[in-house]
Formats: C-alpha cells, structure tokens, sequence
C-alpha cells in the first residue's frame, strides 16, 4: 500500500517536524513492514489480517496512534453500520434487488456526470499511489477505494438493460466480458451483479465492459457493497483475476463504510465539477450487524503481555484506534469497529495494545506454566521419532514444496492421469501436488551437487497426495561415496545403502519385512531396486521401495553424472509391533565366525529366497546373512548370476569350532543346491 505523506497528514495530526523516515520506522515498529521510500511516498506491506490499513485512513490511524496525536476527521464523512438515507428495493429510476445472502449490503446512487480528465492535483495523488488516471468517474471511484478502503464501482446507467440491478448467482457458462478486454465463463458459484438481461460485473472483482463509463457516458450508478470475503477470494482465484477491489473484498471489507464511501465519492465528483447526485442514496441492508462488544479483564491483559501497562495507556491506545471504550472496574467493555474484522476475542484486543505500548519494553521473563504440556498427537510423536533415526543415519532433513511442476511429477507414476492438478496455481512449476517426496528431494540433492557437494544424503518426512487421498511418507536421496572404515577405499553408494536407511527404520519400530523385486515403480533401475514388505500377520504388503533412480530422470533434472539411489516408505506401516516394549540385549562375550558364500542362481531368483531357504536349514548361530556382491556377465553363463553371501555365526555362551561352522555351511549349500540348483563357484 503505497501512501503519500501529505494524504496520511489529512487524517492524522503528524507533527510538521516528523520526517517521512521517522514515520515510516515509526509505523513499521507497530507491525508494518515498509517496502520502501519514494521521495514522500511510503510503501507499506500490509498482512493479510489487516484490510483496514489498505486504505490511507486506517495508516493514518496507526500512524496518530503511534505518535501520540488526535486523529483528525478528514474530508467526507464516518463510515456508519446503519442503514442509509433510503433503505429498501425502488429507487427514483433504478431497482435494486438482492438474491443472494453472499451480498450482506448494497448501496447505490444515481449521478449526472460530465466525464473528461480528472484534475492535476487528483492525477498526481493517484499517480503517487501506483494507479493509473483514467477519466474523472473512474478515478474518483479509485481515490475513495485508496483513501477509505472500500472498493467502489459506476456503470453507464444507458448502457444497462432496463433500470434494474440483481445481485445474483451466475448461470453455468454465462459469458461476460470483464474490463481487462477477457471473454470469461461463469459458473454457478460466482456472485455477479447483473441488469435485467445479463451479468454486468464479477461481484467485488472487475466490472463487465459492456456498461463502462465512457466519454459519451452522462449518468451512471455509482456502486458500494459488502460481499463475504470467502466468495470473493474463490471467484478470483477460479477466474484468474486479482484485482486491487479483489484484494480487499477478500480479507473483508467495512461493511459500516459502504454507504459512507458513496457519500465521500459524490462530494469529490461536485467538488472537480465532474458530476452530481440525482435522487436518493438507496442502502440494502436486510440484516444490519450487531456491534461487538469484546470484554478486557487486567488479570488476562498482565498474563499475556507479560507486564503492566497503565490504565491510562490502555484506554488512549484503544480509543485511538477506534475502539469505543467503557472501564468496568479494574477491566473494559470495548466495543470493535466495523473496519476491525480482525478483532474477535480479548487476545486480539490485548495484541493491539501490547504493539502500541511496545513488545520491546515487555521484561524478558518466561511465563509460568499453569497446567502441563498436552501429549502431542500420535502422528506427530511417530514423525519426530523417524526425523530422529534418520538423522542419527548420517542423513539431513530437507523442506521441498508441496506444488511440484509436471514434468517433474510424471516421472515418479505409473499412471500420469493420477497425478492432482491445482486449479489455479501461481505458475507452471507449482501446477501438480506431489505423488512423491522423490523430486523436490532430488531438485535439492541436484542443487547441493551443483555447488560441488559430492556427498549428498537427504530425507523428508510429509505428505503426499494421490488421488485417492493425502498420504504421509517418508523419502531419502543419497549420491557420492561411501567409506565403511578408514582402512578401506571409498566406493560409490548403491542400493544397499538405500535399503539401509530403510533398515535403521525397521530396527528401530520393531517391523518385520522382506525386500522383493520392485516391479511397479518405474523410476528405478531394472535389477536395482526392492519393494519393501511388511508382513503384519495377515500377509505381506507393499510399504515402500528403494533402488537406483534412473539416470535419465537425474539428467532431466540437471545432473549429468553420478549414481544416485533413494527409497520411500509409507509411515503409518511404522508403529511398534513389540506388546512389552523395547528389548535389551547383552553384547557379545564370544567372538563370531564368518563364511563367504559365492554361488550362480537364476537371474529372475529373488535375492530374499535364497536367504529363506539358507534361514530355514542353518542352525540357531546364524547370526546374520548379507549380501555384499552381485555379477553377471564376462564368465558367468547367460540366464545365471554370481550372488555373494556373507555368513556370520556366533554362540551367546561359548565359542563356535570350525568344524561345527564348517558342518552348518555344507548343510546351507546342500539345501541351496536341492531347492534352487545354485551351483558353488570356485574361490
């Protein structure tokens, strides 16, 4: 919101010393972050909780307050939550009818205008401002929207069909042709204003060209309204269409100030000889606003702000910015203007005066804490855990948007008709919500790369959308190399060190699951990858999958070289499966026993049935079976691959003798033999 100085000084008593540096850092200290200085024009980030300061009336109210000053009136008159001069549905020669409670007030009024070019001192402030000068109707239409904050709007009266205006639904597929020169669709769920005929404007968004102010227009229906900001918000956002009129409608207009607008808009169209009222002001209002009456007790005011301000300031502060104020005892009623439609609650009321007393005088003393925490949600605590473990796995958490571009999402479905669109995205790279944590995970690893990273390892933990609904997940991308001990050289990660992420994962909740060919996830490497699934006794299931992406995917994403490997799993497969807790076990007092193992299987054997058959014919000092090579080609038969196996076996209570070993490994490699006709190679 850019504000000229000398219009803020029209409605605030600023002291003439006051630099327009000072009043912007002044102003920027109660919650207004300044954007920047143009010689006397402040530009203002105003929140979205704030639609009384899009106007230079609510700054200047600030700006009083701050400075300690009265607020002065200003030109034109007070906004009013009452009805108008005429209230009701038949004016002197135009009808108004409201068909639809999303129009909570209308008002209007006829006027004879003279349009031509709008004068030096009008075209300057409105320049000032950031707004384009059109003609003396329009811009007396926009000055009041700057000045007071509501939005307003006049249509050729000779250009509407018949002396009537509806508020109403649109019809499914009503065309109108907005101010922009766009040819749009309508839809049932957006509110328009219409003649007899036809839609004539998007209710609180752009008005149609086919009644605009022109230089042969000579009476026009000067328009002010109130429309639920919800409304509003989705019709802009379905049609594309942010206008300024939009951007205040949408977080919530003065419904005490439409009639007030009209009022300050007819006074500057007589007072730049540009036009006239004709007849009487009609106000629609069917179901006028109760005030609300919010109650400040100092007992909460104390606790919250954390000190003790002065009933004194208390009262000055409130009734500076507009709050109608009556003590009762020790606490206040205050009654909420209609332009505050952020304030419902005393805590809204107890944070107005705690930025104007200013937080930095709050002593820095930690509150007391009267009842104990509330336990946080399952989903949460089982989230926190998995950031946890998978940090302690040497990974680091990244945030990648939830909007995703397309190209980057089809590459992670099967199915690219899956994939949920968003119907109004800010571009094309936000156009898709994300079928997988893999892409923003791999945008960043390519970003960490490009800044000559090698080593990469990356993990989030959120939610994914399908459409069937929003699922949560957790993902990790690792790239580089990987040193086991110091004595080693450094190899390339692979998918093992994918699965061990995976691993960590199950260890840690208890979760017993198998790896399988992964089948159904095209983004990964054919013979590297694994479906990871878990078996809670009615069956196994696919809960995630891990492998070597595709190097085409990468190279499409910007990186051209190296192995990159990921995996993904489904978090609410993750939940502890032990019934008494956490088991203890000693460390072991004997030393274990290793065997390696290389033997030619069938290509299409899974790597998980052979150590099925090897669990289910070896003794209880099997202690763990790992696979740590896998060739096929120069040597090895076609059809057939060399898997190596690392055996270990270890006794709680005593040390194992070879021939004890020896005897269990030529009884693994006979049921190896019987069951999949591997054969033992050579070493």
């Amino acid at each position: 919101m850019k504000a000229p100085v000398a219009w803020l000084r029209e409605f605030a008593d600023l002291p003439d010393t006051a630099r327009v540096e000072e009043i912007a850092e002044r102003v920027a200290g109660v919650g207004f972050e300044v954007a920047g200085i143009d010689g006397d024009v402040i530009d203002f980030e105003i929140t979205a909780n704030r639609p009384d300061c899009l106007s230079i009336r609510g700054l200047a109210r600030e700006a009083a307050t701050v400075f300690g000053v009265q607020g002065s009136v200003g030109p034109g008159v007070q906004g009013s939550g009452s009805p108008g001069v005429h209230q009701g549905v038949q004016g002197p020669e135009i009808q108004v009818t409201l068909e639809s409670p999303l129009c909570g007030r209308y008002a209007l009024v006829l006027a004879d205008v003279t349009v031509g070019p709008s004068p030096s001192w009008l075209v300057d402030r409105l320049t000032a401002a950031g707004v384009r000068p059109i003609n003396n109707v329009v811009d007396v239409t926009n000055y009041v929207m700057l000045e007071c904050g509501q939005p307003l709007h006049a249509f050729d009266l000779a250009r509407l069909a018949g002396p009537e205006i509806r508020v109403r639904l649109a019809r499914t597929g009503e065309p109108l042709t907005t101010l922009d020169g766009q040819s749009r669709m309508l839809d049932q769920s957006m509110l328009v204003i219409a003649d007899r005929d036809r839609a004539v404007g998007v209710a609180g968004v752009m008005g149609g060209a086919t009644s605009e102010v022109s230089s042969a227009t000579t009476r026009v229906a000067l328009e002010s309204a109130w429309f639920q900001p919800v409304t509003v918000r989705a019709t802009a956002k379905r049609l594309g269409l942010k206008t300024e009129a939009s951007s205040r409608f949408e977080r919530g207009a003065d419904v005490g100030a439409v009639p007030a607008s009209l009022a300050r808009a007819l006074d500057l169209l007589e007072a730049i000889g540009g036009g006239r009222r004709v007849g009487n002001l009609i106000d629609v209002y069917p179901a006028p606003a109760a005030p609300r009456v919010v109650t400040l007790t100092r007992t909460k005011l104390d606790r919250l702000l954390g000190d003790h301000v002065p009933d004194a300031d208390v009262t000055r502060i409130a009734v500076a910015l507009g709050f109608a104020t009556t003590p009762t005892g020790s606490d206040w009623q205050m009654e909420v203007p209609s332009w505050r439609v952020d304030v419902s609650c005393e805590a809204d009321l107890i944070e107005e005066i705690g930025r104007h007393w200013g937080v930095n005088r709050v002593p820095a003393t930690f509150p007391a804490l009267r009842t104990a925490p509330g336990r946080s949600h399952a989903g949460v605590l089982r989230t926190r855990r998995i950031r946890r473990l998978i940090c302690g796995a040497g990974l680091q958490e990244a945030v990648t948007f939830t909007f995703i571009e397309r190209a980057a999402a089809e590459w992670f479905v099967v199915d690219p008709a899956t994939l949920v669109s968003i119907a109004n995205p800010l571009s094309e790279k936000f156009a898709i919500l994300r079928p997988s944590l893999l892409p923003g995970l791999l945008d960043a690893l390519i970003y960490n790369r490009r800044r000559d990273i090698d080593d990469v390892r990356l993990f989030e933990a959120g939610a994914v959308f399908e459409a069937t609904g929003e699922h949560q997940r957790a993902a990790w991308v690792l790239c580089g190399s990987r040193q086991t001990h110091w004595s080693q050289p450094a190899v390339e990660v692979d998918l093992f060190d994918a699965l061990g992420v995976a691993g960590v994962l199950a260890d840690a909740y208890h979760v017993t699951w198998r790896t399988e060919p992964d089948l159904q996830s095209p983004w990964y490497v054919p013979g590297r990858a694994a479906a990871l699934m878990a078996d809670d006794g009615t069956g196994p299931r696919h809960v995630g999958s891990a492998g070597q992406l595709r190097p085409e995917i990468a190279a499409a994403r910007g990186l051209t070289a190296g192995v990159v490997v990921a995996g993904e799993i489904d978090v609410h497969a993750l939940h502890d499966n032990t019934a008494d807790g956490r088991r203890i076990t000693a460390l072991p007092r004997h030393p274990a026993v290793i065997r390696d193992l290389s033997v030619l299987i069938a290509t299409g054997l899974p790597a998980a049935a052979v150590r099925g058959t090897i669990r289910a014919n070896a003794p209880a000092t099997l202690v763990a079976i790992r696979e740590f090579d896998r060739y096929q080609g120069r040597g090895i038969p076609d059809g057939q691959v060399s898997l190596s196996l690392r055996l270990t076996f270890r006794d709680r209570d005593r040390t194992l003798t070879d021939a004890e070993v020896q005897h269990a490994v030529e009884r693994i490699v006979d049921a190896l033999i019987k069951t999949h006709h591997v054969t033992l190679r050579n070493h």
